[in-house]
């Protein structure tokens, strides 16, 4: 089970990585092709603020990185439940509020994370 934990949630920060590249260095190229709903027109216009989204991201990725190598495994899981659970909410916001497929490619992968770090989680 911790393995799976921790192959979960590694890959839940390259998913967080792709997403810092797509919104800081391919916003008007990929993510055009990546966010469809959102009008052509803007993605000039609102590069600053894809990369400033994009490196809150990076950090996601960042946090999820640092329980992975953290050596205590309680703390390793309380700080991998704190990162997930930062995606989670910000991947349920997008899914309302950007687009539903966001639900599929951040949230879940997320929550299933967390399920197999809750399994995997040392007794106290």
């Amino acid at each position: 089970m911790h393995l799976i934990a921790q192959l979960l949630t590694g890959l839940v920060a390259l998913i967080h990585l792709y997403i810092l590249y797509l919104e800081m260095f391919a916003w008007t190229t990929k993510g055009k092709k990546t966010f469809k709903s959102f009008p052509k027109h803007l993605f000039e216009e609102t590069k600053g603020l894809a990369a400033n989204q994009g490196l809150y991201n990076g950090f996601l990725a960042a946090g999820l990185i640092w329980s992975l190598i953290i050596c205590d495994a309680t703390w390793s899981c309380y700080v991998a439940y704190f990162f997930q659970g930062c995606v989670m909410v910000a991947g349920l916001y997008g899914a309302i509020t950007v687009q539903r497929s966001i639900l599929y490619v951040q949230t879940m992968p997320a929550g299933f994370a967390m399920l197999f770090t809750f399994l995997s989680q040392p007794s106290a």
